[in-house]
């Protein structure tokens, strides 16, 4: 596990080599000398890469139960009597 006060991990953009900042406001890479601040900006994944967005529907209202729902209830009770009668 690297010390505390060796500063933040950096990736050289050029020459891609690993190095810590020390702390330095300059970031300089120790390999190579490339400029950090230099490093061009970072373009976002391809379209077809990204991972795809997916919007849930709204759930469909739910009715509530009236006289036709308790018409309904009537119906099924009558046909298990008619069901159970020998």
């Amino acid at each position: 596990m690297p010390a505390k006060d060796l500063g933040t991990k950096h990736t050289c953009f050029k020459c891609g080599a690993k190095f810590y900042d020390l702390k330095k406001p300059h970031l300089t890479c120790p390999k190579c000398g490339a400029n950090q601040r230099d490093a061009p900006a970072q373009k976002s994944a391809p379209a077809e890469k990204r991972p795809k967005v997916v919007v849930a529907e709204p759930a469909p209202e739910i009715e509530e139960v009236g006289e036709v729902g308790e018409e309904v209830f009537e119906e099924l009770d009558e046909d298990v009597a008619e069901e159970d009668e020998p």
